[in-house]
């Protein structure tokens, strides 16, 4: 392990060392993979609750994965529902849709850990998250008094992946995540239809052998977004035919590859770009 990484993931467990018991929102995801992992190894197992939210926006795939890492952690691990369709400020998908959704999510996190004895409650944001992009929800967490220990210890992806390398935690490799409500563009209305619809095409890419993608929706246009590594040549060589099949059965019309390829954020891309006049373009 490099010496920087080194010196942060000792910051990381003098942070959490320092309390008695925590809840940690744990999606299964690399990063809340350590998250949870420090916190057992420091605190005792006795004193974690790893709490993962059912929701529309997270694919149940996910939701398997994270309950076999916390069963493989000895923890306690509780699911709960959520209710962010039920949100206009969500479902109307402004660029602060996310700020309404860790609201929603990270209060009824709050509420059940009061309930079984934990004042503590922590997210897995790393540093980069904090550095980069435009993440309205990070206010939320704030607001709410959610702790972010990785970010407090500096810790970016990266660095990240390389201790879970070094502890030996298969989620050192990962792909990614991000909530499925991330793939509409900001202003389009999310529904539960729209959000199980896009969810089956990831499905579809997985099973293809895709490991690190996004399919963004844009009505009846799926923009498939790879990331580095992936084989992009065999789709523009005629390897996407079945993809494109089942793309179809699912109701879009025309299958897109994007040739920027995978980008976290990319509809915050849009966020305050005026469109060119047509005139203009003449």
């Amino acid at each position: 392990m490099k010496k920087q990484t080194a010196e942060k993931y000792r910051n990381l467990r003098t942070i959490i060392g320092e309390w008695d018991r925590c809840v940690v929102a744990f999606s299964g995801g690399c990063d809340s993979t350590l998250l949870l992992r420090v916190a057992v190894d420091m605190l005792g197992t006795g004193n974690v609750l790893a709490l993962t939210a059912r929701s529309p926006s997270f694919p149940r795939y996910e939701l398997q994965e994270a309950r076999e890492v916390a069963a493989e952690l000895g923890v306690e691990h509780v699911e709960f529902d959520t209710d962010e369709l039920g949100d206009p400020n969500f479902t109307g998908n402004s660029p602060d849709r996310c700020y309404y959704c860790k609201r929603e999510l990270f209060g009824r996190a709050l509420r059940l850990a009061r309930e079984r004895g934990f004042r503590r409650v922590t997210d897995a944001s790393n540093h980069d998250d904090a550095e980069h992009d435009y993440r309205p929800g990070l206010r939320a967490l704030k607001e709410l008094g959610i702790r972010s220990p990785l970010k407090e210890a500096l810790l970016t992806k990266p660095e990240i992946r390389e201790i879970c390398r070094h502890l030996g935690l298969a989620a050192h490799d990962k792909p990614s995540f991000a909530c499925l409500a991330s793939r509409f563009p900001y202003g389009e209305p999310i529904t539960r239809a729209k959000l199980d619809r896009v969810g089956a095409a990831e499905i579809i890419m997985k099973e293809a052998g895709f490991a690190q993608f996004r399919v963004r929706s844009h009505g009846d246009i799926a923009r498939i977004e790879l990331g580095p590594g992936e084989d992009s040549v065999s789709l523009l060589d005629g390897g996407a035919g079945a993809i494109v099949d089942r793309f179809k059965q699912l109701g879009y019309v025309y299958v897109t590859l994007d040739l920027e390829g995978y980008r976290t954020g990319s509809m915050n891309e849009a966020i305050g770009r005026k469109s060119v006049p047509v005139e203009a373009l003449k």
